[in-house]
Formats: C-alpha cells, structure tokens, sequence
C-alpha cells in the first residue's frame, strides 16, 4: 500500500480529462486548468510529443517550450538507421511503423512557430550553456503548466520546482524508482500549494516486494488558482475509460492507501 501522502484529493470525475495517447505519455489533467494556463512547458521528449499535440488540440496557439538534451541532429540519425535495418529485416511491416520511420519531419513540422525545443539539459545548478535551471526556465512566465519526465532526474529540480510552484497552474510528473525515493517525494508534497487530484501506476516499472508501483504519475493542481476541497478522493485506481496500460502487454497495476 502506499503512504496516504500520495492520495489524490476529490476533484469531480467530470472535471478530469485525459491529454495524450491512451498508452504511454497520456496523463490526466483537471479541464478547469486549460482556460487559465498561458504557456505549456515540458521537461524530457525523446522522441514522443503525443501529450504536447493533444493539448493544442484543447487550446489552440498556446505557446509550447520543450527542453530535452538528448534530442538532437545526432539522436535522429541514429534513429533513422535503427529503424531502416529493422524494416529490411521485416521487424516494420504495419504503415503505421513504417511511417514512423520518418517520424523526424513530424519533429521539424511540429516544433515551429511559438512551439519551441531546447536542446538544454534541465539541472539543478547550471554549468554551461547546454544547462538550464528551473527558475530560469519560469522566470518570465505564470500560470505555466509544467510536465516533467526526465527518467530519475526530477529528484534534482524538486525543490526548484517547490520554490517556483506560484507560477505553476499545474504538474505533471513522472516519479521514478520511488521505493528507493519516497522520502523526497514526501518532503516535496509538504506545505505545498500543488495537490494532488490524480495517481496512476507506470506499468513498465514493475512493482517492489511490497507490490506498489516502482514508477508513478502524479497531476498536481494549484489550489490558489482552481479550488479543490480538502477531503480525499474515493476513487479506485486506476480509473476506468480514463487511465490506460502504459505498456499494453503487462497487467494494470491497481493502487492501494494505507489510512
């Protein structure tokens, strides 16, 4: 069971709607955060911008800024000839993987105009200019709607992210090995104006001895900008027709509190 910190607080089932894929990189997302965030801002692509797309899709011209690293000239070269020799060797036959072979010019057509990528490592203290820092990605801005998944990372940035949490309207955030981390996590929920309004289980990590998720993704809204009661939810996790398998073939992994 995990630790009753980490139970979401009730927010109307109508008011959740789910942006992205129903697989991996779709989350669940509070709708009343859309009309009032001004500028969508992501931590960690790879190659997967699902999530960014679909919220334009809600809120057309909403400015997007992207920062990964690891996404550069270099990383679809490398790509690009992975997936050449998997389709000679008949791994990509579907149109859809074949077409994703080019997956690159979707990245140029996408990222343009006011969608922005980085090619910035997000860190917590800056030490050249392949760096970035949390305050200075949310300096100028407000009412920011931050996702943050930046495989084990995020434990660096959390008391940035904590000490810029007015500006954020809403997170979302990928917790990584959280058996090993759970006291940070703790640390990071406290006496914050972020709560919680929903949890899923990453399927792709696994479960501890104790069966809790080793990966989970927590929806944080900002309870000075929308209002959420202060009593938990009792809804089961996860929660059906609005979370999904991140990984189809491995077993929905369902969450339980200790009260």
């Amino acid at each position: 069971m995990l630790p009753k910190f980490l139970k979401p607080y009730h927010v109307k089932l109508s008011n959740l709607i789910r942006i992205g894929p129903k697989t991996d990189g779709g989350y669940v997302i509070d709708k009343r955060v859309l009309n009032k965030t001004k500028i969508l801002i992501t931590c960690g692509l790879n190659d997967d911008w699902e999530f960014e797309k679909s919220f334009l899709e809600q809120k057309p011209a909403i400015k997007i800024i992207t920062f990964d690293h690891t996404v550069n000239q270099d990383f679809w070269v490398k790509r690009f000839k992975k997936d050449i020799i998997h389709f000679l060797l008949l791994k990509k036959l579907r149109i859809s993987k074949i077409l994703d072979i080019f997956k690159f010019i979707n990245y140029y057509l996408f990222f343009r105009e006011n969608r922005k990528h980085y090619i910035k490592k997000v860190v917590l203290k800056k030490k050249n200019n392949k760096e970035i820092t949390i305050p200075k990605i949310l300096k100028n801005y407000d009412k920011v709607f931050l996702k943050v998944d930046i495989e084990g990372d995020e434990y660096k940035i959390l008391d940035d992210i904590k000490k810029n949490s007015k500006k954020i309207i809403f997170l979302v955030i990928e917790f990584h090995s959280m058996h090993k981390n759970i006291e940070k996590i703790k640390r990071f929920l406290n006496k914050l104006d972020l709560k919680i309004i929903h949890i899923h289980a990453n399927n792709y990590g696994g479960i501890d001895k104790y069966g809790n998720p080793k990966v989970i993704e927590l929806s944080l809204l900002n309870t000075k900008e929308v209002k959420v009661n202060n009593v938990f939810s009792k809804k089961q996790y996860p929660i059906l027709n609005l979370d999904f398998k991140n990984f189809k073939r491995n077993d929905e992994i369902k969450i339980k509190f200790n009260e």
